[in-house]
């Protein structure tokens, strides 16, 4: 097959716009949270997160969690990194802005994550001020404060 050299410029500027556009469609540049990767099937090295959060009483409190082993003074760290290995990739990214979410309060526990996940940036906030909000709480409830206290 041959194809003509004139157009190459315009197969490549096509080519670009499509990445460009499945990036934007993707998330990226889009939202208050730094965005999660999907998961890969690489062992959870490089997790070392801080998790800092308070209960409904406002005590505070703040932990460090590695993984790969499991450890950091995280109370129950390897149940911790389970969570995270099963539900951390859909969990950990924040709620899509346009999705409806039941107006469900479920108490005023907050709790923030930040550090590395399998090698890659997280920064994420946790509350269980609407269903979405509960849902991505109790997905990582072996990691994050105890709620209803």
């Amino acid at each position: 097959m041959i194809v003509p050299t004139t157009g190459l410029p315009a197969v490549r500027a096509v080519r670009l716009g499509l990445v460009a556009g499945l990036l934007l469609a993707a998330g990226w540049g889009c939202g208050d949270e730094a965005p999660v990767e999907a998961p890969s099937t690489a062992p959870a090295a490089g997790t070392r997160l801080t998790v800092t959060g308070s209960d409904a009483t406002g005590a505070r409190t703040t932990w460090t969690l590695t993984c790969d082993p499991p450890g950091g003074d995280h109370p129950d760290p390897a149940a911790a990194c389970a969570a995270l290995d099963e539900r951390g990739a859909t969990a950990l990214p924040p709620v899509d802005k346009g999705r409806v979410c039941p107006q469900v309060y479920g108490g005023p526990e907050v709790a923030t994550l930040s550090g590395t996940w399998r090698g890659r940036s997280v920064l994420a906030t946790f509350s269980r001020t609407d269903g979405c909000q509960i849902a991505r709480w109790d997905a990582l409830a072996a990691l994050l404060p105890p709620s209803g206290t």
